[in-house]
């Protein structure tokens, strides 16, 4: 939680750090205030609690203050004009032409402009809206404000103070702007957030700003944004900005394990209490039927349930995603009393040599990779979208996701929780190619989204396993520290979830593999290798399983495989592109799979479940 002075006990650490440079017109070098910057992002991560998910309740308020928000980019040559003229100051329209942008939503695809569209550095929103009187009023009330995601990095004002800055995006951060709301009652609130999508080798996802200095084909101050993935790099306010309240005295996290011993569930929880030393905290899970199961009166302890409902996969049991609900209740000593509720699935996860376990019995991930992304909204949050994907997948026979390649949105894991949908939750770190992405600011930064990651969704019943990249070049010299450090700490995090990553290396020489639980593995036989020669996939898949599993000795999941079709293109007999090829290729793995899973295989993930956006110079 922000406070002012912790804001500006930041900006001198800020200063003595690198920055994204840019050329500019002169040819000069010109600061781009984007950047991950690793001591930024220490203090940004000391100055956050918890991060529980804002609900109503009966001393909760929620207001959802997206929908249309003005905005503006900084189309300046060093992009750094609304930091210069100070434009979170006044309100935006002042400060020049200002547009309409839906919130949540990519800015990218909403115009007609393809300078929007291609926008590199910052862009500008602002929001003004009436905050409720009482809240205002009440002295022991805390306001919040919220922001789901915002990529990349991102800069908060409320009424023209700054609130807090974040490096990420596809994880949330918030402030308390109590005390500023409270200095200009009278007048409307206006929220001026500035985000910038750059994207550095230190960034999560990494990526570097190419420079063109040949002046026969580019303007002065020409230059590129290149990364490693092929993803369209969609930015702006993704998902909902939201402001809540709170009592002073509130429960700031829960934490909740769970496990089972024959009919009798066990719920282990920890409550964070804050704002006041000597709460009284009472603990109540209920079934969904509403009766109380169990109860305690503690910040921390087990509550143990009878004839337990336990939480089960889809398609795994005939009563799937089987949710307690947990009130706690945080009483100060005033008397005034915090209440929130969580939803509990009372399941376990174990990994052996061969098997993945949930519940102690064999599970088999038979799922998909997805993308947050549609057309016109980009990555923007959308609730007809979400249910759809959801009756899709369950259409399908899919009972699992990998959240390929950043964080999703919470909503979409309390569907999962909800459907019995099991979930690989990877946090951004796509795209990891170059060596100056191994380096100590790097892993910093990505030892600190993985505390974000787990702080924001370790009470999913859904998601049963952390991965920490994709596809990185694990094979160089400073993979294996990285790795071994960035599993370690994400273990330490959280001992009840196995942990990988996704690998396309080579088997023998990947230096990571040693310190994850569960090996994943990205093949496309007969696609980018052999393409065309559909008879080999049978011999290269299970040479690459008998590779990987004969080296380490853990369970394999197949966590990419597949091949393009352009829908309606037949061929026979099947070639590249043609629904038959397609087929033809899904059909020679899925041979391989049903006899390696036999053995040691426990799971296969299509690539992919949806079209999605790419940059144009993708192939």
């Amino acid at each position: 939680m922000t406070s002012r002075a912790e804001v500006e006990r930041r900006s001198e650490c800020k200063q003595k750090l690198s920055s994204t440079r840019v050329m500019g017109s002169t040819g000069e070098g010109l600061v781009v205030k984007c950047v991950l910057l690793a001591a930024v992002c220490s203090v940004c991560q000391s100055l956050q609690g918890g991060m529980l998910f804002p609900t109503d309740s009966p001393s909760r308020e929620v207001k959802d203050v997206s929908g249309l928000w003005r905005f503006r980019a900084d189309l300046s040559p060093e992009r750094n004009l609304g930091f210069k003229k100070e434009w979170f100051k006044s309100p935006l329209a002042e400060t020049g032409p200002v547009i309409d942008m839906p919130v949540p939503s990519s800015y990218n695809d909403i115009t007609q402009d393809s300078k929007i569209r291609d926008f590199i550095g910052w862009v500008w929103y602002e929001k003004e809206l009436w905050v409720p009187a009482r809240w205002i009023q009440d002295q022991g009330t805390r306001i919040m404000l919220r922001v789901g995601s915002a990529h990349y990095y991102s800069v908060l004002w409320v009424n023209g103070v700054k609130m807090t800055e974040h490096a990420g995006g596809h994880l949330p951060f918030e402030s308390d702007i109590s005390d500023v709301l409270r200095k200009s009652t009278g007048t409307a609130c206006r929220i001026t957030i500035a985000v910038n999508n750059t994207l550095t080798p230190e960034t999560l996802p990494p990526g570097t700003i190419q420079y063109m200095n040949d002046r026969t084909r580019y303007p002065a101050g020409y230059f590129v944004q290149n990364t490693n993935f092929d993803f369209f790099n969609y930015a702006g306010i993704h998902r909902s900005v939201l402001m809540y309240t709170t009592p002073k005295v509130h429960i700031d996290d829960i934490t909740v394990e769970t496990s089972f011993s024959d009919n009798i569930g066990l719920v282990s929880y920890n409550v964070s209490v804050l704002g006041g030393s000597k709460a009284a905290v009472k603990v109540t899970l209920s079934a969904k039927d509403g009766r109380c199961v169990a109860s305690a009166n503690a910040s921390q302890g087990i509550l143990k349930v009878t004839d337990v409902n336990l939480w089960w996969p889809y398609l795994m049991h005939e009563n799937p995603g089987y949710l307690y609900s947990m009130e706690v209740q945080a009483t100060a000593e005033d008397g005034q009393t915090d209440v929130y509720t969580l939803s509990v699935g009372i399941r376990t996860v174990k990994v052996t040599s061969t098997q993945f376990l949930i519940n102690n019995k064999p599970f088999y991930f038979h799922g998909v990779n997805k993308h947050e992304d549609a057309d016109i909204r980009g990555k923007g949050f959308d609730w007809p979208l979400i249910v759809k994907d959801f009756n899709l997948m369950k259409w399908m026979g899919s009972n699992s996701f990998r959240t390929s390649h950043y964080p999703y949105a919470e909503e979409i894991l309390q569907m999962a929780d909800r459907h019995g949908i099991v979930v690989i939750d990877e946090c951004p770190g796509v795209g990891i190619k170059e060596i100056r992405s191994f380096g100590n600011a790097s892993l910093a930064h990505h030892l600190i989204v993985m505390e974000e990651l787990v702080r924001r969704d370790k009470n999913h019943p859904s998601v049963v396993m952390w991965s920490v990249a994709n596809e990185p070049a694990s094979e160089m010299p400073p993979a294996g520290l990285y790795f071994k450090e960035l599993v370690s700490h994400t273990k330490s995090l959280d001992s009840t979830r196995p942990v990988t990553y996704i690998m396309n290396s080579n088997y023998a020489r990947d230096l990571g593999a040693p310190y994850v639980d569960v090996i994943c593995v990205n093949s496309y036989f007969s696609w980018y290798h052999d393409p065309g020669h559909t008879e080999l996939i049978g011999l290269q898949l299970s040479t690459q399983f008998d590779n990987w599993y004969g080296k380490y000795k853990k369970p394999i999941i197949q966590s990419e495989y597949g091949a393009d079709a352009v829908a309606g293109l037949h061929s026979d007999p099947p070639m590249m592109f043609s629904e038959e090829y397609q087929k033809t290729v899904l059909q020679n793995y899925h041979n391989v799979f049903d006899q390696k899973r036999k053995e040691f295989v426990i799971g296969e993930l299509i690539w992919n479940f949806a079209d999605f956006m790419t940059a144009q110079s993708r192939k």
